[in-house]
């Protein structure tokens, strides 16, 4: 199957699964609009849906072959791309998260400014400045890409990654920024830490955040950063 509306399409993922393309960039409308489809599908096909996937600018749609069938979801696709809002109306929550910058916490920090001719301060005040957009969550459960990073603070990969970032590293790559949930592997340029968990199975909700969201960062001092529970983790 394959449904054009304007620069909307919607392809075959899987026997149960379609794929809808809201575009072929990321930007706010094109974020609301995947954010309003995820809403309008979960009431449509309640009951019927085994996940949904959003994406930057795309939305994965699984479905229970026992409850439904490609011909109905095609039918509530349809009259999903009808209804959508065409601009950036849908603005999700505002989560403000605390962040601890310092060339302590955020090794890549001092670095960072001078390849941009910028002090440490005027770094910080950019990257907290800005209000970001929950584009999509992966690579792991809660790292959240955040878009997007002013160009004057934007930084590529390091050319060679780190084998350990810890938990609750505020990071940047390209004009992308974002925590990162759980100790990991990771190619990003640290310039920070939050003591805020991303990801944690034993909560309600599991992550702070959702894909449609807001997200600012708070700066706070080394003892805050200590008095809500943030540690300084090893870096390799």
């Amino acid at each position: 199957m394959n449904t054009e509306t304007n620069s909307i399409r919607v392809e075959i993922a899987g026997e149960n699964a379609l794929i809808i393309y809201f575009g072929d960039k990321t930007d706010p409308r094109v974020s609301s609009q995947v954010q309003q489809a995820v809403t309008i599908l979960e009431t449509e096909l309640n009951g019927k849906l085994i996940d949904m996937v959003p994406s930057y600018a795309s939305l994965l749609v699984i479905y229970d072959q026992l409850a439904t069938d490609h011909l109905e979801v095609r039918r509530c696709i349809r009259e999903l791309l009808s209804k959508l809002d065409n601009s950036e109306s849908s603005e999700g929550n505002l989560v403000i998260l605390p962040a601890y910058y310092s060339t302590e916490s955020g090794p890549d920090l001092e670095a960072l400014a001078q390849r941009a001719d910028l002090s440490i301060e005027e770094v910080i005040k950019i990257h907290s400045e800005m209000e970001y957009r929950v584009y999509a969550i992966g690579f792991a459960p809660g790292f959240a890409y955040l878009g997007e990073v002013d160009a004057r603070i934007a930084a590529p990969r390091l050319a060679t990654p780190r084998t350990k970032v810890p938990r609750g590293a505020i990071a940047i790559a390209d004009r992308q920024t974002a925590v990162y949930p759980a100790v990991s592997p990771g190619g990003w340029n640290l310039i920070g830490l939050c003591p805020t968990r991303m990801f944690d199975p034993k909560a309600e909700p599991t992550m702070p955040v959702q894909v449609g969201d807001r997200v600012r960062f708070n700066p706070i001092s080394r003892e805050e950063f200590f008095a809500q529970g943030g540690e300084l983790g090893e870096i390799r």
